[in-house]
């Protein structure tokens, strides 16, 4: 028994009462989201009433979840803290490191010879400190979780911005950068800004070739990646009862594609199926003793405009398979509007490649649909056109697929079988010929398609899809098939057609793996050493950063100034990156190399006060030892997608006092304040316009800081020129001693 039985049972012996007192108190109907978050404030939280959108809340989650990029620097800072074991379970998942290149069989033993010293540093830590170790190949993070830990009406935080999967479990799961993680691993209260509720309704039921991913990608389109924002997604309905809960919890997982703080649904009977499939029966035999807790109350769903600060629609009789993309995944277009959707981007209607796989669609329901779909074509005669490329989600659920013949049929296919690992999903896709950056297009069951996400080649250009539609542009080679209404030719010459796949929501045998891939940690792990490397390039041991000088930045040159979309990829790119993932000194070479400087529409050529052009990292590093330190300029949603915080710690590092921007992500602007990072915003977003290329800057204001109150930027030009404006903050008391203290870590530390 993996999950802490215990555990679940005391959270949900505190659950009624806590709901009970809530309702009371704000004399009203509760949201399954407001049930979940009152029963995890800390208790001097607990009779507060609080503005959605604007107060700052603090809770005790139940669980905290790494994954091995992000763990490492999570680690290492958890490790100065000085206790001898997290205070709440904890697991590492050995998932984002293996590159795909020529299949598990030589991927895995590669991956673990080149990352041996991560792997063992993390292997270590985890035996020491009493976490749960999933070791490389046991799956990715999100799918493992949703096996083992996600239990109806918790609460997670976890160190990768899909954490939110787990909402397909009905937990509030949250992505959140590390030292967020560590707050909850040391026993602090973790902070958030209480968040708006958005409410999805879902009618009808899903047909023909349209999924539970097409319902999300629909809603990507409707939301933006910025409309959920400081949100929760809550979804309800007789649709989303429909749905199966690793159905759920792709829908769930994709929240974070519209920027929702998480999403979740109630607890219901696929709930219960699934708990009890993955060898959780005692979990669901606790969890249908306080059903009525783990749902929302029936009148939200009868008047959910009066509880949800926004109410979407979404008819499932009416959905129809969707291709989001390129570039963006919540550019959403249905297939039968696919050769609209091309005309924008120039975007190929031929596909090079096809790829199933990543934390949002590698489960057991996933792959037994596309499977069923190709041995339908294997039938009718028809072979593939272009690469298929598959990556289970997990150990138990590739095991399982194999004793039903289900990978058998990806491979009389001609499919390549990677690792159980994130793989081209995170960037550790080894594409051949990706290095010649030729102009063409890829569909892909992922979450995220930012170019040079996948491959590494800017001229890719890729359209998020469901698993279904990875394998019919596999058959057809081209994103305009409309599998609805077109025909295929096979061997033979005849026109064909396919027919919606046949779905299986669990294996009918159950779950089995021989060796899931789970380590269990050390029962006493005082006399354990975790091993770092002396001379390693890829761990280095954390040095504190230091604590505000107490004095207004002055003559603070600009580090450069971001045009348009700036997510935590341009930040802090993956791919290749990632092994650098605990050495901050070597990742740091990496900052902001992918952003456009808007002065010259260049990535990675900025130009310093003299007159010398640099790359980004360099000229940060140099004005840094000079004692000067920079400042980076922002446009909107600066720091969008991944709970990345290496994106927060190398500005840090190389001296960036602050970053200032129209607007942030959620995760990302945490993330800069948890290092000790000023993040703030124009007060006027058309003040962005006036900052030129050798400015420098003044910030005043932070010696008499209040909440709320903003700080002046003083602005002098080249030209000896001056402007005057104003810049927001989102700081309370608390977040102003991690400021003062050089970071949040540096509080814990005292």
């Amino acid at each position: 028994m993996l999950f802490d039985l215990e555990m679940i049972r005391a959270l949900y012996a505190k659950i009624p009462g806590r709901v009970a007192r809530a309702r009371k108190m704000l004399n009203r109907p509760l949201t399954l989201a407001e049930k979940i978050i009152y029963s995890h404030l800390i208790e001097s939280g607990v009779d507060c009433v609080y503005q959605r959108g604007a107060n700052f809340a603090e809770f005790h989650p139940d669980r905290v979840a790494m994954q091995d990029a992000t763990a490492q620097m999570a680690l290492l800072q958890f490790m100065t803290a000085g206790k001898a074991k997290t205070a709440v379970p904890s697991s590492v998942h050995c998932d984002h490191l293996i590159t795909a290149r020529d299949g598990v069989a030589k991927d895995l033993p590669r991956a673990l010879e080149e990352n041996k010293e991560v792997y063992a540093f993390l292997e270590s830590v985890s035996a020491k400190y009493g976490i749960d170790f999933w070791k490389p190949g046991a799956g990715i993070i999100h799918q493992v979780v949703l096996e083992n830990y996600a239990v109806p009406g918790g609460m997670m935080i976890g160190t990768d911005s899909h954490t939110v999967n787990a909402g397909g479990l009905g937990m509030l799961a949250i992505g959140v950068g590390g030292a967020d993680a560590v707050d909850a691993m040391v026993d602090l209260p973790w902070e958030l800004k209480y968040p708006k509720i958005i409410g999805v309704k879902l009618t009808g039921k899903l047909s023909g070739f349209a999924s539970a991913k097409d319902v999300i990608l629909k809603l990507a389109g409707i939301l933006t990646v910025k409309g959920g924002t400081n949100a929760i997604i809550e979804y309800f309905g007789e649709g989303a009862r429909s749905l199966s809960a690793t159905g759920k919890a792709t829908i769930a997982n994709m929240g974070a594609e519209a920027g929702a703080t998480c999403s979740t649904f109630g607890y219901d009977d696929s709930m219960e199926r699934y708990l009890k499939s993955t060898g959780r029966e005692a979990v669901a035999l606790a969890a249908n003793k306080i059903a009525e807790h783990l749902r929302a109350d029936a009148e939200i769903e009868t008047a959910p405009e009066k509880y949800f600060d926004r109410v979407i629609e979404i008819n499932l009789s009416e959905l129809k398979p969707h291709y989001n993309g390129p570039f963006s995944p919540d550019r959403a277009f249905s297939v039968e509007n696919m050769s609209e959707s091309l005309k924008e981007f120039n975007s190929p209607a031929p596909v090079s490649a096809a790829l199933i796989g990543s934390c949002t669609n590698s489960s057991y329901e996933d792959l037994y649909q596309a499977a069923n779909l190709i041995r339908q074509a294997l039938e009718k005669g028809l072979k593939p056109k272009v690469p298929l490329i598959i990556n289970p989600g997990s150990e138990l659920v590739r095991h399982t697929a194999e004793r039903d013949g289900i990978m058998a049929v990806f491979e009389k296919f001609g499919a390549t079988i990677m690792t159980n690992a994130c793989g081209p999903c995170i960037g550790m896709w080894d594409r051949l010929g990706a290095d010649k950056k030729e102009l063409n297009s890829i569909v892909h069951s992922f979450n995220r398609n930012f170019a040079k996400r996948a491959d590494g080649n800017p001229n890719t250009h890729a359209f998020v899809c469901s698993p279904e539609m990875a394998v019919i542009a596999a058959l057809s080679g081209s994103l305009l098939f409309n599998p609805d209404t077109d025909s295929l030719t096979n061997e033979r010459g005849e026109s064909v057609r396919l027919t919606p796949p046949e779905t299986k929501e669990l294996p009918e045998k159950g779950f089995e793996a021989p060796d899931a891939g789970y380590q269990a940690p050390a029962k006493d792990g005082s006399a354990i050493q975790v091993r770092i490397p002396e001379k390693s390039d890829r761990l280095q041991a954390l040095v504190p950063f230091a604590p505000w000088d107490g004095k207004d930045p002055k003559k603070v040159p600009l580090l450069i100034k971001v045009k348009g979309k700036c997510t935590t990829d341009h930040i802090s790119m993956a791919g290749p990156w990632l092994k650098y993932r605990g050495h901050l000194e070597n990742i740091s070479r990496n900052l902001l190399i992918g952003a456009t400087n808007a002065f010259n529409g260049e990535t990675n050529r900025v130009q310093s006060l003299s007159g010398e052009w640099m790359a980004v990292p360099d000229l940060a590093k140099y004005y840094r030892d000079a004692g000067l330190g920079s400042i980076v300029i922002g446009d909107e949603n600066y720091g969008e997608g991944s709970s990345r915080e290496h994106a927060a710690m190398e500005p840090r590092f190389l001296g960036v006092k602050a970053v200032i921007v129209k607007s942030f992500a959620r995760i990302h602007e945490t993330n800069l304040k948890k290092q000790g990072m000023l993040a703030l915003t124009f007060e006027t977003p058309a003040d962005y316009d006036k900052i030129r290329e050798k400015d420098q800057f003044d910030i005043l204001g932070l010696e008499t800081f209040a909440p709320g109150k903003p700080f002046t930027l003083m602005i002098t030009h080249e030209d000896g020129t001056f402007d005057e404006i104003f810049l927001l903050h989102t700081y309370n008391n608390q977040q102003w001693e991690w400021f003062k203290a050089g970071s949040a870590l540096n509080l814990i530390r005292g």
